[in-house]
């Protein structure tokens, strides 16, 4: 293998070791995107799940509280019917004898009341639970009956603070309310209680446990799609650079990309195995024809041999036959590439070749050098200005070869986005104005290089129902086509994008006051190849793709307006879904 093919082989291995494969890409997409949307979905269900458990336990223990206060409500209208039953006291003693009488009967229906509470040992979050007793001649609280939980000490009362817990209060492991009592719309006493929140939490650690086996598993499974699915289109990639590689170190040009079950792969595999039956006809052209001239020196030396006296006439008669030869070639070579490229692959070769034989030019001349400093170096001549020039060399050479496979490069990829067919985009909702921002965010580097503004009228929150992928590559290419070609004298160019719906038709105008297009340019502008800016950025190709995506891929219309130096109108008019669009 040469040693400029080994370099370029090497550096192509060197560059890739620093990029991530397509299998690894789209793994961690995958698994950061579904880790990512599972976790948020878990916590958000989690912490509802939460919320609702602790409404529905203070609900419960509001209806207890309700419970209890009923209890209690008709227990003081009992004792207090049973006082007034009593016979009066004399006198003298009434009030003491009164009140000793009044707090005996309320004790009895207390120690009842106590009775009844004891029935709450069947539920076990019940902790504590007060009834506390407002007489009216005094308006202080008095504890009516208790309630404590088996293995449960007694809880403090509650005398200034039980008003407050009308609203529940929430501790770490405790939930504490109240209720009041009213016997005919008078506040006669209170209900406390004091609950545990044991079971919610043994409910919240049960749920982050489920949700995590949830988690862990959904993970695993699209663990294993993702494989599959970065399996399925590496294989084909590895099986067509195999090809590439074999036909670049064995130069065996027989070889063949099989049938793959996705389309692009299968166009691609395709085109390579066009590319390489073309190479081979060339090839073996190549060797019938140099066999031809082996024959033809041969006759020619012979009828040197036997016509010396006619040397004049036989060396004129090689000449022609020589000139006849490479004119034959010549129209053999135009008729192939008439009759299997077409006027579309001319041009490509036309654009490729320029900055390949420049890096093929670049890079012999630096094996050249190469081989000079090698053989220096052998010979121990090589002097330190030798090496330093050819440092230099080197370096602008190596330069060259960069700048024009860059070049050809960028020119491959445009080529292949005209290949490419637009129709194939899936339609769906989308933002316009949001569509556009991001087509201006992709081309901020470009943007922020000048003075130029874009100026966007387009609804914030008009929502269309079309296809978003042809649209964004149009915007790009009008956009592209005005910082190269437009502004060359002005400094402060300005364009404009606005965006307006007639029924269910989308017209999207674009304009720029560059220094607009010549008539001759004009009425050629969506044809292919054609630019006045080529070798300096422009291919020809941007206004041809863009008539191709909005009359194929969006089924509209395209008007292109221009006069040297008044800028350029371009006026988009495409069709869009009646029932799926609105504005907000």
């Amino acid at each position: 293998m040469p040693a400029n093919s080994e370099q370029r082989m090497n550096a192509v291995a060197t560059s890739s070791n620093k990029t991530s494969s397509i299998s690894n890409a789209l793994f961690l997409g995958v698994m950061a995107i579904c880790s990512l949307t599972l976790c948020v979905a878990m916590f958000v269900s989690t912490l509802q799940d939460i919320k609702q458990q602790r409404k529905a336990l203070i609900n419960e223990l509001n209806s207890y509280a309700s419970i209890i206060a009923f209890n209690a409500q008709q227990s003081f209208a009992s004792a207090e019917k049973t006082i007034s039953k009593l016979p009066p006291a004399p006198t003298d003693a009434q009030d003491i004898i009164l009140n000793d009488v009044s707090n005996d009967v309320f004790n009895d229906y207390a120690s009842l009341e106590e009775s009844r509470l004891r029935s709450f040992m069947a539920v076990p979050m019940l902790y504590n639970i007060h009834i506390y007793r407002l007489p009216q001649h005094t308006n202080s609280l008095q504890l009516y009956s208790i309630y404590n939980a088996p293995s449960i000490g007694p809880y403090p009362t509650q005398f200034d603070k039980v008003a407050s817990f009308a609203t529940p209060v929430i501790s770490d492991n405790y939930i504490e309310i109240s209720q009041e009592i009213r016997q005919q719309g008078t506040l006669s006493g209170y209900v406390f209680i004091r609950a545990s929140q044991q079971d919610l939490q043994n409910h919240i650690q049960n749920r982050i446990l489920l949700n995590l086996l949830i988690i862990l598993s959904a993970l695993s499974i699209v663990y294993w799609l993702t494989k599959k699915l970065a399996q399925r289109f590496s294989a084909p990639i590895n099986e067509l650079l195999f090809i590439v590689q074999k036909v670049a170190k064995d130069k065996d040009y027989q070889v063949r990309a099989g049938h793959n079950s996705i389309e692009e792969f299968n166009v691609l595999g395709k085109a390579l195995n066009a590319m390489l039956d073309k190479i081979e006809r060339q090839i073996i052209m190549q060797q019938h024809s140099e066999s031809e001239i082996r024959e033809l020196y041969q006759k020619l030396e012979q009828k040197v041999n036997d016509r010396t006296m006619a040397l004049k006439a036989s060396n004129q008669e090689l000449l022609n036959t020589l000139a006849t030869l490479h004119q034959y070639q010549n129209q053999i070579v135009e008729t192939e590439k008439m009759a299997s490229l077409g006027q579309m692959v001319a041009g490509v070769a036309h654009e490729v070749n320029t900055p390949i034989g420049l890096g093929v030019t670049a890079s012999t001349l630096l094996q050249d050098r190469l081989t000079d400093i090698q053989r220096a170096f052998t010979d121990k001549k090589l002097t330190s200005s030798q090496l330093e020039r050819f440092l230099s060399e080197s370096k602008e050479n190596l330069g060259i070869v960069y700048r024009n496979l860059e070049r050809a490069a960028n020119l491959i990829s445009s080529f292949k986005q005209v290949a490419v067919d637009q129709s194939n985009d899936s339609q769906r909702h989308f933002n316009m104005a949001q569509l556009i921002n991001e087509v201006l965010l992709s081309l901020g580097p470009k943007l922020k290089k000048n003075q130029h503004r874009v100026l966007v009228d387009c609804p914030p929150e008009l929502i269309i129902d079309s296809k978003p992928g042809p649209i964004n590559q149009i915007l790009i290419n009008l956009i592209m086509n005005s910082l190269i070609h437009a502004f060359d004298n002005n400094k402060h160019g300005e364009m404009q994008i606005v965006v307006t719906i007639d029924g269910s038709r989308c017209r999207l105008t674009y304009r720029d006051n560059g220094s607009g297009v010549p008539e001759t340019i004009k009425k050629r502008i969506f044809d292919p190849f054609v630019t006045t800016k080529r070798g300096a950025g422009g291919s020809g190709l941007g206004m041809h793709l863009v008539y191709n995506l909005v009359t194929q891929a969006l089924n509209g219309t395209i008007v292109f307006n221009s006069c040297l130096g008044e800028g350029v109108e371009t006026l988009i008019d495409f069709p869009i879904a009646n029932s799926s669009y609105k504005t907000k």
